[in-house]
């Protein structure tokens, strides 16, 4: 047991030059050894002989020359320590048996041992035990002071480590490429996935991303090609149009601070040239999930992903039309993708199908199936509240609050857009597109014939059906002003509840607490609400006369409604109407015991 308060006097004798040799395991072990006191581990004292080990470890790594010696040191070293020790070439490659004993290799070890030439090698042979992220940062922190302009300029890193830490990287990408069987091909036969993580913008990505340079030769390699070509569809136009919007505000200050006016910036050069884009054009339709099972999900999210990256890379649709007719035909038959929705959620879906053939099909016959899909949809309902007086004041003169503008708050306008995109194909019937007008909302109608970059023929069909007054097509929630003049106002709030249900949540809504809020409202109406509307999103004195009337005086009644508001597990919202019946049952099955 060492005392705490001499770890300072062992850590100057261990710097000092004037120490023998021979005094080395004995300074050694008492900088190594745990600080005691009679209740157990000083932690007073711990801090001290840490701090004193860490100050003297350079000096005495640099005389310690025995292995018993150093295997003491080094498992006594942390993370950040090594590295920098390894950077001043104090821990060297022969040491790497002792470290991994008890260390896990680190971005930093690498990089301190790859900053010395004749360890590069050793460097890279702790990269293939590493996580992806830490191949990252092997690369991005190379160089410590890449955030400080005025700072020295690091060494380039070794072309070997970057190869390696690229190629280790990549190399799950590429076998699941290889092997379409692969678990993780999984993530896209789920409806709610999509394709596996590995082709997002992982650390393969950004590190693919700082050698641009080399992009021409990586599309070509052996192994890794078709994982570099996928990434590059991906991500490569995403991460110049954000350096973009950076430089493009960077601009904009540096034109501010300047007296002779605002200048244009230059016009942009596309991330992949059509060289590249042609060489990537084996990995474009994603010929790996052609064969996928459950190819109800595998081929849309092979659709809807082929789209994206036209979306990303406009040229495509010239250089590649052939190809990607092809693909989209596949994916349409093999994944029946133009069948009838079923609920909600296939309606979303009916709706990017639509958009993905619009934009990647020349197909009449599915181009066609898909306006009808939109026609088979469920309609919008627009509701329009009376505004408050402070947002009466924020809309006032403009047209916020018109039909039209509510259908895109609500976002209640994607059919009629998508159907506008449909038209905009050159390839898509027209009659199609105009008997699927017929089965739209009057307000998508009116959204169409309001948008300039439509087709001439398509505004006109859709002006020649929208109402001449567009607000006959809102379901208006009236004021307890308005009611007060209405023969029954109780059947006007029945209206609103029995409306279809809207796409936008917040119209329904709307609904919910202009019921609440009217003084017309019955027990009826309340039935029909969300049990937490009613209870945590109103007034409670709203609910209390109802509860109160309901249990009365049966303390079966009370506990069963403490049960039944314990519904959170639940999926399913609970209606008011189903949580007082709830308690009636509770309380019976209670009383029968």
């Amino acid at each position: 047991m060492v005392n705490a308060g001499t770890y300072w006097l062992w850590q100057q004798l261990a710097v000092s030059e004037a120490l023998p040799d021979e005094a080395l395991p004995t300074v050694i072990e008492a900088l190594c050894s745990t600080s005691l006191a009679s209740y157990g581990v000083n932690a007073r004292g711990e801090e001290r002989r840490t701090k004193a080990l860490a100050d003297a470890l350079p000096t005495l790594l640099s005389r310690a020359t025995r292995p018993g010696l150093r295997r003491q040191l080094l498992q006594q070293t942390d993370d950040r320590q090594l590295a920098e020790l390894a950077g001043q070439g104090v821990v060297v490659a022969a040491d790497l048996p002792t470290i991994l004993r008890t260390h896990r290799p680190t971005p930093g070890l690498v990089i301190g041992l790859a900053r010395h030439r004749d360890q590069v090698d050793a460097a890279i042979g702790l990269l293939s035990g590493m996580r992806e992220t830490d191949l990252e940062d092997v690369v991005t922190n190379w160089n410590p002071n890449r955030y400080r302009p005025d700072a020295e300029p690091a060494p380039p890193i070794p072309a070997a480590l970057f190869d390696a830490a690229l190629e280790h990287a990549l190399t799950p990408l590429a076998r699941l490429l290889e092997n379409p069987q692969h678990e993780g091909w999984k993530f896209a036969q789920r409806a709610d996935l999509g394709l596996p993580h590995e082709f997002g913008e992982g650390p393969s990505w950004r590190i693919l991303a700082t050698c641009p340079d080399r992009w021409h030769d990586l599309v070509e390699h052996p192994t890794l090609g078709t994982a570099v070509q996928h990434l590059l569809l991906d991500q490569a136009e995403v991460e110049a149009r954000r350096n973009r919007m950076l430089a493009s505000s960077s601009f904009d200050r540096t034109q501010d601070m300047k007296d002779d006016g605002p200048t244009e910036p230059p016009e942009p050069e596309p991330a992949l040239d059509a060289s590249l884009l042609r060489a990537c054009l084996p990995a474009l339709c994603l010929p790996e999930m052609a064969k996928l099972p459950k190819p109800s999900i595998s081929a849309r999210h092979r659709l809807h992903h082929i789209a994206a990256r036209i979306r990303r890379n406009p040229r495509l649709t010239d250089i590649a039309a052939t190809q990607l007719q092809a693909a989209a035909d596949e994916c349409i038959r093999r994944g029946r993708l133009l069948a009838p929705p079923r609920n909600d959620a296939h309606e979303r879906r009916a709706i990017a199908i639509a958009e993905d053939l619009a934009l990647l099909s020349t197909n009449t016959t599915h181009l066609a199936k898909a306006c009808a899909l939109l026609a088979t949809l469920e309609q919008p309902a627009v509701v329009s509240t009376p505004p408050d007086s402070r947002l009466a004041r924020i809309t006032a003169g403009t047209d916020l609050l018109s039909p039209v503008r509510l259908l895109e708050h609500h976002c209640q306008h994607q059919r009629a857009a998508t159907l506008a995109q449909l038209a905009g194909n050159a390839h898509t019937p027209r009659a199609a597109v105009t008997e699927t007008l017929s089965a739209l909302h009057p307000l998508e109608l009116a959204w169409i014939s309001h948008q300039n970059d439509v087709p001439d023929w398509l505004h006109t069909a859709a002006a020649s059906l929208a109402p001449a007054d567009t607000n006959e097509a809102v379901l208006r929630l009236l004021t307890d002003d308005e009611l007060d003049h209405h023969p029954d106002p109780a059947a006007v709030l029945q209206s609103w509840l029995d409306a279809p249900e809207s796409e936008g949540f917040w119209s329904r809504r709307d609904v919910y607490r202009t019921v609440l809020d009217s003084r017309h409202h019955t027990l009826d109406h309340l039935r029909q609400l969300p049990a937490d509307e009613i209870l945590t999103r109103s007034e409670p004195a709203l609910a209390l006369p109802h509860l109160l009337a309901y249990c009365g005086t049966q303390p079966e009644r009370w506990k069963a409604l403490h049960k039944a508001l314990d519904y959170s597990h639940t999926d399913k919202e609970l209606t008011f109407g189903e949580l007082l019946d709830s308690i009636q049952a509770l309380s019976a099955q209670a009383s029968a015991v």
